[in-house]
């Protein structure tokens, strides 16, 4: 008699489920890491093995007291490891490939129109300062400045900035996907660590993200180079291949941020 070997049958939808589980788990290890999650897991999994015991064991009155938890078993999960949760689904929000993927081709064409703004300033070399308002409303600032309220277009970004144009000076802020104003008045960073051979426009992208959640894109008038603002910290020298990607995640989810009062400009 023959014996054939079991052979289990692996396709390539396996091995890409396996992949991702073994992501998943090494992504809530990371998240869970050194918080009370970790405990909290661990006496979950030895609810578990328990459960596994008295049901091998046929121990009717613990089995039935087990069947009833579970019954609540999952809500309790999500109780219990909401920030976790919370956390995971923020980390997967801000993958490039999701954004990608879910943004509107409304959005994409935007950024397009943006990013073609920014290659053309920047080879021209001609100073521009594009402020996006987030969260923070910049309304005090916006204020300051010609109102516009027109469409994001690579056009009329250029031509705001070109240096004939009485409106070149000073920001263009954007809001929910329009250009609400030009020449607006920023505040300027009093920060002593930043490179003294830095000009008004470059501080004053930074003094902006030091009073709020604005990002901020900076052409340099001497060298054409871009550099971007956020969080009170300046990006400089920034390529045009990987600025598509930092609007995209300065702006995820949308171009549509609650607006709320912002502090009065100096």
């Amino acid at each position: 008699m023959t014996l054939i070997p079991w052979v289990i049958p692996i396709r390539v939808v396996d091995l890409l489920e396996i992949g991702l589980v073994a992501y998943i788990l090494y992504k809530l290890y990371q998240l869970m890491r050194g918080t009370i999650a970790v405990q909290i897991f661990v006496g979950i999994l030895a609810l578990y093995l328990i459960q596994l015991m008295v049901t091998a064991a046929d121990m009717t009155i613990l089995r039935a007291l087990f069947g009833s938890i579970s019954e609540v078993f999952v809500l309790a999960v999500i109780i219990l490891f909401q920030p976790e949760i919370r956390r995971l689904l923020l980390l997967l929000g801000q993958n490039p490939l999701i954004r990608r993927f879910m943004q509107s081709p409304a959005q994409q064409e935007r950024i397009d129109e943006i990013v073609g703004a920014v290659r053309d300033l920047s080879r021209r070399r001609i100073g521009a300062l594009i402020v996006f308002e987030r969260s923070t409303g910049l309304r005090s600032y916006i204020e300051t400045g010609a109102q516009l309220h027109a469409q994001v277009s690579r056009d009329l970004l250029v031509t705001i900035f070109y240096a004939q144009n009485p409106l070149h000076d000073g920001a263009v802020i954007i809001r929910d996907a329009r250009i609400e104003a030009a020449r607006c008045i920023l505040p300027i960073s009093t920060n002593m660590k930043l490179d003294s051979n830095l000009g008004l426009r470059h501080r004053a992208a930074v003094g902006l993200t030091e009073v709020s959640d604005a990002f901020v894109l900076v052409v340099s008038e001497e060298t054409g180079q871009i550099s971007t603002a956020s969080d009170g910290d300046l990006r400089r020298d920034v390529s045009i291949d990987g600025l598509h990607e930092y609007i995209l995640e300065a702006l995820a989810p949308s171009f549509q941020p609650e607006p709320e009062s912002a502090p009065v400009p100096t």
